[in-house]
């Protein structure tokens, strides 16, 4: 499945989920996605992202990592279902925008808990969400200057 797909379906999953439990699933399988996506751009994506695709990877498994293993059925992690990413630009900026509510979601969590190891899970959490949406800026930063520069070049 393309990652604009796979991105739309974890916010649905992200915004229709109820109790820290499921929330908290959710939040883990986005990092999980972000981290497919980094790995696949990191890969065979434009040669100027992948430095910063890496640090997504990094990013975003750390995000897995603080949030604990989770157990996932056949065909339930929705990172494993990607199959190609589509253009980079477009599913870059539909990443950006779930990992923004990831982070607000957590931020959710964190103000409401009562239990200080899921405070502090989630503001790890927090962090690697949003330096992860960091990443994903900086790539859609270096995706508009190489727009502008194709241009100069083919008209010179």
């Amino acid at each position: 499945m393309d990652a604009v797909r796979l991105i739309v379906t974890s916010r649905r999953a992200l915004a229709a989920s109820r109790g820290i439990p499921e929330l908290l699933t959710e939040v883990w399988q986005a990092q999980a996605l972000a981290q497919a996506i980094g790995s696949w751009l990191a890969v065979a994506g434009p040669p100027e992202l992948r430095g910063e695709a890496l640090g997504l990877t990094e990013l975003a498994g750390r995000g897995c990592g603080v949030l604990g293993t989770r157990e996932f059925g056949a065909g339930e992690l929705r990172a494993a279902e990607l199959t190609e990413l589509g253009e980079a630009r477009q599913s870059l900026m539909y990443l950006g925008g779930l990992l923004g509510e990831v982070g607000i979601a957590l931020v959710g969590i964190a103000s409401s808990v009562d239990d200080e190891a899921t405070y502090w899970q989630c503001m790890e959490a927090i962090d690697a969400a949003d330096e992860s949406r960091d990443r994903v800026l900086e790539m859609l930063r270096r995706l508009a200057d190489r727009e502008e520069v194709l241009p100069e070049r083919e008209a010179g």
